[in-house]
């Protein structure tokens, strides 16, 4: 009798302790959290996720506490926040809808858990895209999205908002507000220098952050004033960087200065002291900048990569494939003297970016991937980008934080950018640490998108599918 009651004992006692183990979908255990705000490694911690959200992070010896459905052994493993390509673009044309839905999975078999869309041309299949990402029904990268972007009468861009008056802005600004896009993108093709900043002031008043290409009329100082959120490419800081900026803003309003003569000055006149003054006004407005390296690196050293044997090319479309031909056949008319000419152009541009992050203008790690940019993929391309990054000015620190910090920062998306309670559990787990080489980035073994784990195996499988897809287009 005694016996049994031993027994029974510690059966209750058994049940009691199991009752007060804290229940969560995805355990990972045993992982090194980088830090991506200081670059501090924390070793043997726990990551308790449960419908979508980080809900513990705790030291690996009160793992005890934990019951899983799911467990993941990050012994000798690196956990950070998942990857964002903070510019890229779907479209094409409707015949290529479907060759931009499967670029969802590569997106997350590189470790990027959201993408942010500069304007597409085909914005209703995206913001379907995005809602259904957002319910669960549809797997893909987080997608925050322009929808079409705001131009001047007969631009050279399809798909965009046309406008020509104050009225016009305003009812484009109301048709963006009611299919809920993320934020404004406003480019310059044939849009005048006034109505673009009054775009800028229009959209802001509204309450939209605005991203744009910047009229080459118009001073930076102008734009930063207007209000402008972020500039699209780091070309636009190399102007903005010259002693006589806004002599040089004359003469192209003027129809003076265009093309390779623009260019030249704009090198030639490039001055450091007058480039951080402009770049600190910048930050004091609290403007970002999105380098978008990869496609002008391409281009510029076409001569000696013309990519056209890339393996990776097994992962996109023909039809997309299709729309890099315009700006490959004119590198490929380049003579020597033109090819030396880009090469330094870009070589100039890109000393821009150091002295952007020393004058405190957040930068964001985005690659222009997406049509028309020939050979700047979606999902490597950002791991690509980020080499970059680095090869030009960043630490391997600044560039991820360009990533996963200041991007979600840019549309105010606090739930994301660090690995704590109550964050989305978007996270990349890496077989080798991106402080001390930023190529590991590439080295994953897994990736966690709104709580469920794609392994390294489900990660292949997703890439084999794309392949498949694309091997059965006409």
């Amino acid at each position: 009798m005694k016996k049994l009651s031993l027994i029974l004992i510690g059966c209750l006692f058994a049940q009691i302790t199991f009752a007060q183990k804290i229940t969560v979908d995805l355990l990972i255990k045993s992982a090194t959290i980088i830090d991506i705000k200081t670059g501090k490694l924390i070793p043997k911690q726990g990551i308790a996720i449960k419908d979508g959200l980080i809900t513990a992070v705790f030291p690996e010896s009160q793992r005890s506490k934990y019951t899983a459905t799911q467990t993941v052994d990050a012994t000798g493993k690196y956990v950070m926040p998942g990857l964002w390509d903070n510019h890229m673009h779907f479209g094409g044309g409707t015949a290529l809808i479907e060759e931009n839905k499967n670029l969802l999975p590569l997106y997350l078999a590189y470790g990027i858990t959201t993408i942010r869309d500069a304007a597409a041309d085909i914005s209703l299949s995206v913001l379907q895209w995005r809602d259904e990402i957002a319910a669960g029904k549809l797997q893909g990268p987080t997608i925050l999205t322009s929808g079409p972007k705001l131009e001047g009468y007969n631009s050279s861009w399809i798909g965009d908002i046309e406008v020509g008056n104050t009225k016009e802005i305003k009812a484009a600004l109301d048709s963006l507000k009611r299919i809920k896009v993320d934020f404004v993108k406003i480019t310059d093709n044939t849009l005048s220098p006034e109505l673009f900043l009054e775009s800028i002031r229009l959209a802001r008043a509204e309450g939209f952050r605005v991203s744009a290409h910047i009229p080459n009329s118009i001073a930076m100082e102008q734009i930063a004033a207007a209000g402008l959120s972020s500039v699209e490419h780091l070309g636009y800081a190399l102007k903005a960087g010259s002693k006589v900026e806004k002599e040089i803003s004359k003469e192209v309003a003027e129809g003076k200065l265009k093309g390779k003569a623009f260019n030249q000055k704009v090198m030639d006149t490039f001055d450091e002291t007058a480039a951080m003054a402009t770049y600190k006004n910048m930050a004091k407005h609290g403007m970002y900048l999105t380098p978008t390296l990869s496609l002008s690196y391409i281009l510029a050293y076409f001569d000696q990569d013309n990519h056209k044997n890339d393996d990776y090319l097994k992962y996109i479309g023909k039809g997309l494939q299709q729309t890099y031909v315009g700006r490959v056949k004119r590198v490929e008319q380049d003579n020597a003297e033109a090819i030396q000419f880009r090469q330094q152009l870009f070589e100039k541009t890109v000393q821009t970016l150091p002295l952007l992050q020393k004058a405190g203008v957040k930068i964001m790690a985005g690659t222009d991937a997406g049509y028309l940019n020939s050979y700047t993929y979606p999902g490597i391309g950002l791991h690509k980008e980020l080499e970059l990054m680095v090869k030009y000015g960043l630490t391997p620190l600044q560039a991820l934080q360009a990533s996963v910090i200041n991007s979600p920062a840019f549309l105010n998306k606090t739930a994301y950018g660090s690995l704590q309670k109550g964050k989305r559990a978007d996270l990349l787990l890496l077989n080798e640490n991106p402080l001390q080489n930023i190529s590991a980035t590439q080295k994953i073994y897994a990736v966690v998108t709104k709580g469920s784990l794609l392994d390294r195996n489900t990660l292949d499988n997703m890439l084999e599918s794309v392949k498949k897809k694309n091997s059965l287009t006409p």
